[in-house]
């Protein structure tokens, strides 16, 4: 397997741009491909190569949920990130974290701001995500709003500062918009299941962009094998539950394949039937939908 080090050198303090103001850069690596079958095979001792290779006992890591030998390797990322995407990401308790100080210096002169054709309304079906965008004139009156409201917040935070007023305290007005940066040092493994949670096209937007680019400028070129293994087998790959399975027998047994909406609801586990309303069946649907057992 080639080494990763070329790519760590054209990667190395490179600054990959997300939303306005933000970044994403590698600050350093620890492991490649190598390091994961080299921590897989210490289990059984040398002599297996021949049997497997590589990149194949990578795939079979990953498919089979193994997952010590990924924990061997880290990478060390410098971020810079509005706060309030900042508070998503550090909801993922498996990293190690040294975030830039707004009592010690003085807070980043920097807010993410929204392009009028950006502004999102909230989504109906789902209380946490948004849906379609508003028409740019009403976005224009948003962004201007913005960028009035940052403006004078930040005029505050300034006079207060020039007071005297403590650091600490006089933060506190600032918006969630305002930029934060921190370093971020995560194993493999955490790094994928991150990924595969705010990759995923129900992570707000934000939070998603910065994935996106850690995942495929960063993490792709430096653990080729394990990053094609980590998007066949987690990131576009679907789970089947029980009640999906035997609904799929079901519909297999009718000769029902591709089915009908009328044949999904009739074949689908007894738990969902007479229900309005019923998440897990929508859920399976959508998934026999996109698998084309299901006709649209």
């Amino acid at each position: 397997m080639a080494s990763n080090q070329e790519a760590l050198e054209t990667l190395r303090w490179k600054k990959f741009p997300v939303l306005n103001d933000g970044f994403v850069c590698l600050v350093d690596v620890m492991g490649s491909d190598d390091s994961i079958v080299q921590a897989a095979r210490v289990s059984y001792g040398e002599g297996t190569k021949s049997v497997s290779d590589d990149r194949t006992l990578i795939r079979y890591l990953m498919r089979h949920k193994h997952t010590t030998p990924f924990e061997m390797a880290e990478i060390k990322l410098l971020i810079r990130i509005p706060m309030d995407a900042w508070r998503q990401w550090v909801r993922h308790r498996t990293a190690s974290i040294n975030e830039y100080s707004t009592r010690y210096s003085v807070a980043i002169d920097s807010a993410q701001t929204t392009e009028p054709n950006a502004w999102r309304a909230q989504a109906t079906a789902n209380r946490q995500g948004s849906a379609d965008y508003f028409d740019p004139a009403v976005g224009a009156e948003l962004s201007e709003e913005e960028r009035q409201f940052q403006e004078d917040a930040r005029a505050l935070y300034t006079k207060r500062v020039e007071m005297g007023v403590a650091r600490e305290q006089a933060r506190k007005d600032l918006p969630l918009s305002t930029y934060t940066q921190a370093y971020w040092k995560c194993d493999l493994h955490n790094l994928f299941h991150f990924l595969s949670l705010r990759m995923e096209g129900h992570a707000q937007l934000e939070i998603r962009e910065y994935a996106t680019v850690i995942g495929e400028q960063i993490v792709k070129p430096l653990f080729p094998c394990a990053y094609d293994a980590f998007v066949d087998y987690r990131l576009q790959s679907e789970t089947l539950s029980r009640l999906e399975q035997e609904t799929i027998a079901r519909l297999a047994a009718a000769h029902k394949i591709p089915a009908s909406l009328e044949d999904f609801m009739a074949c689908g586990d007894p738990s969902w039937q007479g229900l309005t309303r019923c998440r897990e069946r929508d859920e399976a649907l959508a998934k026999l939908v996109k698998m084309g057992l299901v006709k649209e």
